[in-house]
């Protein structure tokens, strides 16, 4: 990945063909969302994917995690693996608001159209208090 190229104004790129870092316009929908517990920092996440996108090994019901480490740390072998060049997840995008628990409307299943800044964390394209359009709706609401 690159940094963003300049595009045509108001043009959203799809998750799959975001930068490694910029400020990109993009389109997705939610796959799933995390609540950040009472006790803990406010921060509201979002993994945000392309609607045609094929599954990655981790969706698909395979196991990425290393045996033994515990979950949500890094292994050593993951790190030096990320530093010698593997390409990051470029199929889903980690959207996280500070300062928020939650935001109404925003759920698992939900397309957005989400502008900011783009740049990699943990692995995964990561984007910090986005600004945010609903596109959809869920039928059931």
């Amino acid at each position: 990945m690159a940094d963003a190229p300049a595009s045509k104004p108001g043009a959203a790129v799809p998750v799959r063909g975001l930068p490694e870092r910029g400020r990109v316009l993009c389109r997705g929908f939610i796959e799933s969302v995390t609540y950040a517990p009472a006790g803990k920092v406010a921060a509201f996440t979002a993994m945000v994917t392309d609607h045609d996108a094929p599954p990655t090994r981790a969706r698909a019901g395979h196991s990425t995690a290393v045996p033994g480490a515990q979950s949500g740390v890094q292994s050593t072998a993951q790190a030096g693996a990320r530093r010698k060049g593997t390409p990051v997840a470029a199929d889903r995008l980690r959207v996280i608001w500070l300062g928020r628990r939650r935001i109404p409307g925003v759920n698992a299943g939900l397309e957005l159209r989400l502008e900011g800044m783009v740049t990699v964390r943990d692995g995964l394209p990561t984007m910090f208090n986005p600004r945010y359009e609903i596109l959809s709706r869920q039928e059931e609401q």
